[in-house]
């Protein structure tokens, strides 16, 4: 037997087998890349499927998601715990190996991939949280960090406009330690790519400083041989990511090799037949030989064996260097300091925009967690997003000079800077943060949808956060993704209205395990003596009324400020309003029921909510009898001071709308 090839077969057959039994999937990628990942498992990847979380780990990437099924055959056969059953469940119900692969789910997988392109962009995190680990923590004898990041991506990945803005990033960090696999076989769903993808690839990464290396599995398809002279030799280059362009045959092997009529769907009972008569496979549905397993777990043996003697080496690491060695396993334990043990976090003397109240915080907690790190698409000085230096610590820039450092310039690449972040979040050792103008969660919101499916505690700064931008416009000026930030499962949201209740959105943001956007206003708001950390708690009275309240006033952010000097105006008039702060309707929902009717009673009906965003939040706290001041267009632009009355975000207008809703209440 020739087990390497038999090998190789089985990857590809028991892909087809479980797709065909399924009667959904893609088998196109797994048979034609078969020969790519057995060679990469079986030769290069450090892994050891009985510690699949040891740190030192090689990652792989499946960008190419949709072709989950080589990913699970390697899984399968290379021990990390998957069973014959559960490749014979694939994309059922409740299996370990849904139609994509997902993180958290199935043991072995490192991200969430199907959006093509993202996992591109998360190996590149990763590559960048390798290399600033390696920086900080590595000493000489002593390669702590020292290890590489694999993705394996297709046509469609670098079609889409996050893998130019990935690949760009990492050429110009010089990410040596990442390795691209490139499934260069000429066809989408919608048939040959001359028809849309017709550009130079090695070309264009060649201008992003990559190292290009080819590879032909067309007129040499299971050529092991070069694939691992190609791997090899991207490995020898630290000084430049490298991507290996296979060129490869979809669903080798199988009467529609080469047509997109592989790519999405099962290849059919009698196609399936002849792909098994073709590649010599005589095993029964779902068998595979016992030399296979044998063969995979010499390579599963390679990596234990790796990972004994890192931990041998850690020992020593941690008798010469026991501070950075504690530091280290802190950073990796994802260990936080006592937030209320921070000075000052929690003291704001003036008025101060809260994107500046934002940065105040940062600081103070970058001060105290030497795993925080982060940056901006180009807008940290707008943002406020950058951690400065101080006597006592010098954060610095991350740059191919300077790995170690931990501001990061992501450049004017907002989708791929969120995905980036996730990477960085998902390799252990790093609290990820980014920044950008919340206008710009647009284009964001991919990436964001990700880290909340995957319970990544990614922190997003998003600055300018209405139509209190001003002067540039309505382009400018978020009105609806207040809304669809909300709508994201597992995402929080904070719009805080002061410097407090930033510093409470911050610790909540650090202490969950979840995504969390901080929604930052650029004028500046006052600080209220009633506020502080009830904050974690979403929403809480930040202002009452003697007696039960007549109306009830609940806002966000910059709109506070309204709410408050319209509880004075209705007090003239004999009307007691209760202002309540609603920061994060996340972590409100979260609370007890008692709690939330204590806040909003529910015999309480007249009721005002106000938020300078979309009114689609609201309609459930408002009630049949309550009034929403928000916004239903675009904005216009003008001085913030102009735009605010304009569209009705007046004391006047709030006052009118609560004694409109008393009388509805009535």
């Amino acid at each position: 037997m020739d087990v390497q090839k038999t090998t190789i077969n089985a990857i590809r057959i028991l892909s087809a087998e479980a797709i065909e039994a399924a009667k959904s999937g893609h088998p196109g990628l797994p048979m034609g890349c078969a020969p790519i990942a057995y060679t990469l498992y079986q030769n290069f990847l450090k892994f050891n499927p009985r510690d699949p979380k040891w740190d030192n780990r090689d990652r792989f990437v499946l960008s190419a998601g949709h072709g989950s099924m080589l990913y699970y055959s390697l899984l399968y056969l290379y021990g990390y715990g998957l069973t014959k059953e559960d490749i014979m469940n694939f994309r059922q119900l409740g299996s370990k190996t849904p139609g994509h692969p997902e993180y958290g789910h199935t043991v072995g997988i490192e991200t969430t991939t199907g959006p093509l392109g993202q996992g591109i962009a998360n190996a590149v995190g990763m590559a960048l949280a390798e290399a600033n680990l390696a920086a900080k923590y590595n000493r000489p004898g002593f390669n702590v960090v020292d290890h590489y990041t694999y993705a394996l991506c297709g046509d469609g990945c670098l079609e889409e406009g996050i893998s130019y803005e990935a690949c760009s990033f990492a050429g110009t960090h010089k990410l040596g330690k990442l390795i691209l696999l490139y499934d260069d076989n000429d066809i989408t769903i919608e048939g040959d790519t001359d028809v849309t993808f017709k550009e130079n690839v090695g070309a264009r990464f060649a201008a992003q400083n990559w190292q290009v290396l080819h590879v032909d599995l067309v007129a040499s398809p299971d050529d092991v041989n070069a694939l691992s002279a190609a791997i090899a030799k991207a490995k020898e280059n630290k000084e430049k990511p490298s991507v290996i362009i296979c060129h490869t045959r979809i669903g080798y092997g199988s009467p529609l090799e080469g047509s997109e009529k592989s790519h999405g769907a099962p290849l059919g009972a009698d196609n399936l037949q002849k792909s098994k008569e073709k590649l010599g496979w005589e095993y029964p549905p779902f068998e595979c030989p016992d030399e296979v397993f044998e063969h995979c777990k010499e390579a599963a043996t390679s990596g234990k064996n790796a990972e004994v003697h890192w931990k041998k080496m850690m020992i020593d690491y941690e008798n010469q260097y026991p501070e950075l060695a504690e530091e280290y396993r802190a950073a990796m334990a994802g260990e936080k300091p006592d937030f209320d043990l921070i000075d000052g976090l929690y003291e704001f003397g003036k008025p101060m925009a809260t994107r500046q109240t934002s940065a105040q915080v940062l600081n103070k907690l970058a001060a105290k967690m030497p795993t925080l790190m982060g940056g901006s698409a180009d807008l940290a000085p707008s943002n406020l997003s950058e951690m400065k230096d101080t006597e006592d610590v010098k954060f610095g820039h991350f740059s191919p000079d300077n790995f170690a450092g931990r501001n990061v310039h992501f450049g004017i690449r907002e989708h791929a800077m969120a995905a980036i972040v996730n990477g960085m979040q998902l390799h252990g050792g790093l609290q990820g943060y980014c920044a950008t103008f919340f206008v710009f969660s647009d284009y964001c919101k991919p990436a964001m949808r990700l880290a909340a499916l995957m319970k990544l505690p990614v922190t997003y700064i998003m600055t300018h956060d209405s139509i209190g931008v001003g002067e540039d416009g309505p382009t400018h000026q978020p009105i609806e993704q207040l809304i669809m930030l909300r709508s994201i499962p597992g995402m929080k949201v904070y719009r805080p209205a002061d410097g407090k209740e930033t510093a409470a959105a911050w610790v909540s943001a650090m202490s969950g395990n979840e995504p969390t956007a901080l929604v930052l206003t650029r004028q500046a708001l006052p600080q209220y003596e009633n506020s502080g950390k009830d904050a974690l708690k979403g929403g809480y009275v930040l202002e009452d009324c003697e007696g039960t309240p007549d109306v009830l006033l609940i806002g966000t952010g910059s709109e506070i400020e309204l709410c408050v000097k319209a509880k004075a105006a209705l007090a003239e008039k004999g009307v007691n309003a209760r202002v309540v702060s609603m920061p994060c309707i996340e972590e409100f929902e979260k609370q007890t029921a008692d709690y939330k009717a204590s806040v909003l009673p529910k015999e309480i009906k007249a009721r005002v909510c106000v938020e300078a965003g979309s009114p689609y939040s609201w309609y459930r706290y408002a009630g049949d009898n309550g009034e929403i001041v928000a916004m239903n267009t675009f904005g216009a632009s003008a001085p913030a001071g102009k735009l605010f009355p304009y569209f009705g975000f007046t004391v006047e207008n709030v006052v009118e709308k609560a004694l409109a809703s008393i009388e509805k209440s009535k």
